[in-house]
């Protein structure tokens, strides 16, 4: 049971965070898309990354799957 409410969880979390990012990517929109930008100069240096939003997103998704996934089980048994 414990390894299969971590399966659900994982799967979900994964398959969320990975359609998000395709969906930012194909359709341009930059509050879902991954980028990722290096500057450097002789002085300084700078990095940058993507969005997050697709990560807390798939981690709200995940716990909601969990839940389910308990509340589904309990209800069979």
């Amino acid at each position: 049971m414990l390894l299969k409410r971590f399966v659900v969880n994982l799967v979900s979390i994964i398959l969320t965070i990975a359609l998000l990012y395709l969906m930012g990517y194909l359709f341009n929109i930059p509050i879902l898309s991954f980028h990722y930008e290096y500057t450097h100069n002789t002085a300084t240096f700078s990095v940058s990354g993507g969005s997050l939003l697709p990560l807390i997103i798939g981690l709200v998704i995940g716990f909601f799957a969990e839940k389910l996934f308990i509340y589904r089980c309990r209800k069979k048994a």
